[in-house]
C-alpha cells in the first residue's frame, strides 16, 4: 500500500471519530487508522477524496450503499460501522483488520497451493453469498479487496471481503459518466467493460479471475494499456489453469472456466451457487479445509485504496498493466475520444477480424510451426533410440491390477506384485465400508509403465458430523463441518436464547454429533443468541423509589412517566409501567414510571363540623350538604353522624364528600 498524507491526523469527525496515521492513499480516498472516542475502539476510517463531497448524487449514493453494506453481518465481510460527512470529507468508518490482504500473501508466496487457494476461495465465497442474498453487488472483487486478519490463538487467517457498494457509489458522482468504466481492470467482467452492468454474475466472473491467479500466480491477461486488458475480457476465453500451473486438476480447471464464461448465463448464478460447486468438487478431491496464513510483515491492514486512473494517462505503451491493483476509470469500448495518442477504436469482434494476419502474426505462426515440427522429429528420433536400445515397449507396461473392495494391505500389495509402487490416499465414501480400496488412479484394467506410482484411494466409511462443543463459535463449527466433507447451514432464524452458552456460540447441531450422513449431506447449526431477555418486574403498588430500584436491578432504566387516579393504589405508589409489566424488550430499555395521585377519604365522623370541613379541605377534598356554610345556626359545632364517601376510599382529588350532621 502507498503511504499517504499526514494532513488529517488529529481530525476529529462529527465530533467522535479521531483521525490517526495514515495507512493508505489512492485516486478516491485515504485510508486512517483511527478511534472510536465515544466507545472506546480502533477503527479503519475510509475518507473519500474532497471532490466527491461537493456532488450531493455521490453523497447520497453514498450513504445508501453504507447503510445496505452496514446491514451485511457475516464474518467474511469487514464490518462497516458507520459513515457521515463532516465539512468536506466524506468517510466510513470500518472494522480495523489486524493482518494483510491476499495481493500480500501473493506477492509474498505467488501460486498457491491446491487446497490453500481452495480455502480462501471458499470465505471470500461466503461473504460475497451473503451480500448477494441481502439484494448487494460487490463490483470490485480483487485481492486488494480480500483481508486475512488474524483470529484465535494460536493464531490463523480469517478471509474478510471489504468494500461493499463503494464502486457503485462513485459510479453515481458528476465526476464520472456513461461511458467511463469503473472497476479493476485485470478482473472486470465483460458486461462491466461494454455495458456497465454489474450483477451477481459480475461478482463470480470477478471470484473466478481471483481463484485463477491464486492457482498460477498471475492474472489471465496482461497488455500494454489498461484499456487492450478490457478489451481482452470482452474477445477472449480465459485459459485453463492447468496451462500455466500443471498441478491444478481438471475439475477446478472446468470450475473456473465455467465462472469465467464470457456468457453470464453460462456462469454459477451467483456466489452461493459458485460455493456450492467448489465445496462439491473440494470433496471429491478428497481436500479438507486447511489454515490460512496471515501475510508476514503486515499489521492492521485495510482494504487498498481505489486509484481512480484516466484512461492512457498512468499508462503507457511502455508500461505493462499486468493486472494490478487499483480500480480505474476508462472509457467503455462504445466510446472513443480524441487524446494526444490518437483516437481509441472499439474493440474489434472476433467476426470482424481480417481474413488475412497482418505480416508480423503471419511471420510469428510461421516460427511456431517449424517449432513444432523440430519437437516432433526429436521426438521421433528418440522415440526409435529407446526401442532399439530397450526393447518392445509392451515389456516395459502392465495392466493395473483391480483391487476395489480388498483391505489396504491387500491392495498395497497386488499393486507391488503387479510392478507398481502404491500411493495411499484417504477419501470419504457412502458406499464402501471404511479401510477398503475405492478406485485406483489409473484405473484397475489400464495399462502403465511398470515400476510407476499408481495412487490407491482407500474409503474413510461416510463422514459423521463432528463433536462441536458450546465454546465453539460458528465460523469455527463451519470449518469443522466442511472438513468433514459436510454442508453447514446456518439459519439465523432458528437461533435461540441460552443462559449457558455465549452469544455467537453453537447451541447444537441437526443431525447430533457421532450421526453418520452422505458426503455433502447438509449439518444444520443452532447458534445462541445470548441469555433471554428479562421481562419487566410487576411494579404496582410499590412505592416509587422502590419501583426504581427493582427496575433498575433488572437491567431497565426507569423514569417519571406522570401521575394518575387510580381508585385502587395509594397516593404516592406505582400504578402502571410502560413497556407494561412482562414485556421483554432488550436490556437496558428506558421504562416509564406512573405513580397515583389518588386521595384517601379521611374519617370525620364525631368531629365538630369545622373540624371536618377542616379536615377534608386539607386532604385536598370539599365539603357537601349543610355542613357547608353552617347554616343550621350551630356556628359549626354540630357532630358529623354520617359521611359519604365512606372513611379509607380512594378518589379523585377535589371529590365532594357529603356529611350528616346532628342536631
Amino acid at each position: 500500500m502507498t503511504t499517504t498524507d499526514t494532513g488529517l491526523a488529529g481530525t476529529l469527525l462529527e465530533r467522535r471519530y479521531r483521525v490517526d496515521t495514515p495507512i493508505a492513499r489512492g485516486g478516491m480516498s485515504s485510508v486512517y487508522r483511527g478511534a472510536d472516542t465515544r466507545l472506546d475502539r480502533p477503527v479503519a476510517i475510509k475518507i473519500m477524496d474532497p471532490r466527491f463531497a461537493d456532488d450531493r448524487s455521490f453523497v447520497e449514493r453514498f450513504e445508501r450503499e453504507a447503510r445496505s453494506a452496514a446491514k451485511l453481518h457475516h464474518p467474511n465481510v469487514v464490518t462497516v460501522h458507520d459513515q457521515g460527512v463532516d465539512g468536506p470529507h466524506v468517510f466510513l468508518v470500518m472494522e480495523l483488520v489486524d493482518g494483510g490482504t491476499l495481493r500480500d500473501l501473493l506477492d509474498d508466496r505467488g501460486a498457491l497451493d491446491v487446497a490453500l487457494a481452495l480455502s480462501v476461495t471458499e470465505q471470500m465465497l461466503a461473504a460475497l453469498a451473503a451480500a448477494h442474498a441481502a439484494g448487494l453487488v460487490h463490483r470490485d472483487v480483487k485481492p486488494e479487496n480480500v483481508l486475512i486478519g488474524r483470529t484465535g490463538t494460536p493464531p490463523t487467517g480469517v478471509v474478510k471481503v471489504a468494500d461493499f457498494g463503494l464502486v457503485r457509489a462513485v459510479a453515481s458522482s458528476g465526476t464520472t459518466s456513461s461511458s467511463i468504466i469503473l472497476g479493476t481492470v485485470a478482473y472486470l467482467s465483460p458486461e462491466q467493460v461494454t455495458t456497465g452492468l454489474a450483477e451477481e454474475r459480475g461478482d463470480v466472473y470477478s471470484a473466478g479471475i481471483v481463484l485463477y491467479e491464486m492457482l498460477t500466480g498471475r492474472v489471465p491477461y496482461t497488455g500494454d494499456t489498461a484499456i487492450s486488458v478490457a478489451y481482452r475480457h470482452v474477445n477472449d476465453d480465459v485459459p485453463a489453469p492447468s496451462a500455466v500451473n500443471p498441478q491444478v486438476p481438471a475439475a477446478l480447471d472446468d470450475l473456473v472456466l465455467r465462472a469465467t464464461r464470457r456468457d453470464p448465463e453460462a456462469r454459477p448464478a451467483d456466489a452461493a451457487a459458485f460455493l456450492r460447486e467448489l465445496r462439491q468438487i473440494r470433496a471429491s478431491l478428497g481436500l479438507g479445509p486447511v489454515a490460512i496464513p496471515v501475510p508476514p510483515g503486515k499489521d492492521d491492514q485495510v482494504p487498498d485504496a481505489e486509484k481512480t486512473i484516466p484512461a492512457f494517462s498512468a499508462v503507457g505503451p511502455t508500461s505493462p498493466v499486468s493486472g494490478p491493483r487499483g480500480t480505474r476509470a476508462m472509457l467503455r469500448p462504445d466510446a472513443t475520444r480524441v487524446t494526444g495518442m490518437g483516437q481509441v477504436p472499439p474493440p474489434v469482434p472476433p467476426s470482424a477480424a481480417p481474413a488475412e494476419p497482418p505480416p508480423e502474426r503471419d511471420r510469428n505462426r510461421k516460427i511456431a510451426l517449424w517449432s513444432i515440427a523440430a519437437v516432433v522429429l526429436v521426438a521421433i528420433i528418440g522415440g526409435g533410440l529407446w526401442w532399439f536400445t530397450t526393447g518392445e515397449p509392451a515389456s516395459r507396461t502392465a495392466a493395473v491390477p483391480q483391487v476395489s473392495g480388498m483391505d489396504q494391505a491387500t491392495a498395497t500389495e497386488t499393486l507391488r506384485t503387479n510392478g507398481f509402487t502404491a500411493k495411499v490416499t484417504q477419501q470419504r465414501n457412502n458406499t464402501v465400508a471404511a479401510g477398503l480400496a475405492v478406485r485406483t488412479d489409473p484405473a484397475g484394467g489400464s495399462t502403465a509403465l511398470k515400476g510407476s506410482e499408481v495412487t490407491l484411494v482407500i474409503s474413510s466409511g461416510k463422514p459423521t458430523v463432528p463433536d462441536i462443543s458450546s465454546d465453539t463459535s460458528l465460523q469455527q463449527a463451519e470449518t469443522a463441518i466442511i472438513a468433514a466433507q459436510l454442508v453447514p447451514a446456518h439459519d439465523a432464524n432458528a437461533d435461540q436464547y441460552s443462559t449457558s452458552v455465549p452469544s455467537g456460540n453453537v447451541v447444537s447441531v441437526n443431525p447430533q454429533p457421532g450421526t453418520q450422513l452422505d458426503v455433502n449431506a447438509t449439518v444444520t447449526i443452532i447458534v445462541s443468541k445470548g441469555p433471554p431477555p428479562q421481562p419487566i418486574p410487576d411494579v404496582t403498588g410499590m412505592s416509587h423509589d422502590q419501583a426504581f430500584q427493582t427496575l433498575q436491578a433488572a437491567g431497565f432504566q426507569p423514569f417519571d412517566a406522570g401521575a394518575e387516579f387510580s381508585e385502587k393504589v395509594s397516593a404516592g405508589n406505582v400504578t402502571r409501567t410502560d413497556p407494561k409489566a412482562g414485556a421483554n424488550p432488550s436490556s437496558g430499555t428506558q421504562v416509564g414510571v406512573f405513580v397515583s395521585n389518588s386521595v384517601e377519604v379521611p374519617s370525620v365522623i364525631g368531629h365538630t363540623i369545622q373540624d371536618a370541613v377542616q379536615t377534608l379541605q386539607a386532604a385536598g377534598l370539599q365539603v357537601e350538604g349543610k355542613a357547608r356554610g353552617n347554616g343550621n345556626g350551630n356556628n359549626g359545632f354540630g357532630l358529623v353522624i354520617q359521611q359519604d364517601p365512606e372513611p379509607g376510599k380512594l378518589v379523585k382529588k377535589g371529590s365532594k364528600v357529603n356529611l350528616k350532621t346532628f342536631p
